[in-house]
């Protein structure tokens, strides 16, 4: 089993900034992909950024430029920093990690609120 434990959430104003983070812990896969979605209300839930074992990353066209997605050195981390909030930004950030043969394993961390307002 793995444990996903976020911190970072807040609240921001527009055009600010904010950093999350995200550690697993527990039987952890060595390749993996581990991401951030978020759900906003009355939203479904959506990817924000991901990033393989191997450093490759992926964003959603809404963040392009404005956010970026990282490892830790232990590889068990992962970070999003995030720039030039937005009001559309606020959501439930959720961490996610996918892992194992063909990532047949998900795993989700309870998720963080970030709401960026005046």
């Amino acid at each position: 089993q793995v444990q996903l434990v976020e911190a970072g959430g807040g609240l921001v104003q527009p055009g600010g900034s904010l950093r999350l983070s995200c550690a697993a812990s527990g039987n952890i896969f060595s390749i993996n992909v581990m991401g951030w979605y978020r759900q906003a209300p009355g939203k479904e839930r959506e990817l924000v950024a991901a990033i393989t074992s191997g450093g490759v990353t992926n964003y959603a066209d809404s963040v392009k430029g404005r956010f970026t997605i990282s490892r830790g050195n232990a590889k068990n981390t992962v970070y999003l920093q995030m720039n030039s909030l937005k009001s559309e930004d606020t959501a439930v950030y959720y961490c996610n990690m996918k892992a194992g043969l063909g990532y047949r394993y998900t795993y989700w961390g309870q998720g963080t609120q970030v709401t960026v307002s005046s």
